[in-house]
């Protein structure tokens, strides 16, 4: 089987952070998040991916490349204009001769791929959506089946008063190939505005398989942290950069710390960091790659990028800081503060 993986988006719901970089780039533990998706697929066998691309495509173009470092080969779609996610894997359909898997760009989850297959293939499905039970808010799609399985109604982003039903779309699907003779060409065409709606008037044999696994939708800031979160409680089975020096911390290599540092579980810290005399660590703060933290800064339940510079005597505590920033001495930053350098 092989898969298609939507990574078009310009991530609105993301700004500032998306100024610089595309959701797919969005690191959860030091790596990408969709790169975990690519290491998802090749645990279950699945070697030949498409990405779509538009919004700074080059970012994840040259991260990714050819896809060879995860034993996968990519190849790229372009979309000048955007297409809608239904549109995208239209303009490529000649590439899939037979049942594949469509998974986002921006999500996260350990969903045993096998069983979705053997579901898809077991009902004769034409069409098959995952779902999954959410207790949050509804920003996405909601679907309603029969006792078997089957989708018996759909709707993407209802208000609050359209909602009959907890389970979510998560965006991970199979398709047949024929399915797509119903997309039309160079048009934007969306999954969960035009094409599901569409295959249920035409009461076309389509399923809905539900998961207990592990998902999360990174579309939104409070997405981001939560995705964050869960890596480190270890909410969801993923590989970590690093090696784990104590219950839930780890620490990449090249990187310095000073004696009289404290280093508070969960934690990450990414590859050549230097963190500086009388530094605090505290729970659930995730380092990016070549940071520098000086004398008596404090760190908790924050998100620090690449390249980030922290001087002496900083507090932060729920914050991101984007790539390439430096705080200055002696400032505090709370509640939720994003700050982002454009470039």
């Amino acid at each position: 089987m092989k898969a298609f993986i939507l990574a078009a988006g310009e991530g609105t719901r993301l700004r500032p952070l998306t100024y610089t970089i595309p959701k797919p780039m969005f690191p959860i533990a030091n790596k990408p998040v969709m790169e975990y998706t690519l290491e998802l697929l090749k645990k279950y066998g699945i070697d030949e991916v498409i990405i779509n691309l538009h919004y700074q495509g080059n970012l994840i173009r040259n991260y990714f490349h050819d896809g060879r470092k995860w034993g996968i080969k990519i190849i790229y779609s372009e979309e000048k204009k955007l297409l809608g996610t239904a549109g995208g894997v239209k303009k490529i359909i000649n590439f899939f001769k037979s049942p594949f898997l469509v998974m986002s760009g921006d999500g996260l989850t350990d969903i045993n791929l096998s069983e979705l297959i053997n579901f898809h293939q077991k009902k004769g499905s034409i069409a098959t959506m995952v779902l999954k039970k959410i207790d949050t808010h509804f920003e996405y799609g909601v679907t309603l089946t029969d006792k078997n399985g089957k989708i018996r109604k759909f709707i993407e982003k209802p208000s609050w008063s359209e909602v009959f039903s907890n389970t979510a779309n998560t965006g991970i699907y199979i398709f047949q190939p024929e399915v797509f003779a119903n997309v039309p060409k160079n048009t934007f065409y969306d999954f969960g505005h035009n094409l599901w709606p569409l295959l249920l008037r035409k009461r076309e044999k389509i399923y809905a398989y539900e998961t207990d696994s592990y998902w999360c939708d990174i579309g939104n800031l409070y997405e981001y942290r939560r995705a964050q979160s869960d890596v480190l409680q270890e909410k969801i089975k993923v590989k970590i950069p690093g090696e784990e020096i104590k219950k839930n911390v780890w620490i990449d290599t090249g990187t310095e710390i000073h004696p009289s540092a404290r280093m508070n579980p969960p934690a990450i810290i990414g590859r050549n960091c230097r963190i500086g005399k009388n530094v605090t660590i505290g729970e659930f703060t995730v380092i990016g790659n070549n940071c520098v933290i000086h004398q008596g800064a404090k760190i908790k339940n924050s998100t620090l990028w690449d390249n980030v510079e922290v001087e002496r005597n900083v507090e932060l505590n729920n914050c991101i800081i984007a790539n390439n920033a430096q705080v200055k001495e002696n400032i505090s930053v709370f509640d939720g503060s994003v700050i982002n350098i454009r470039g």
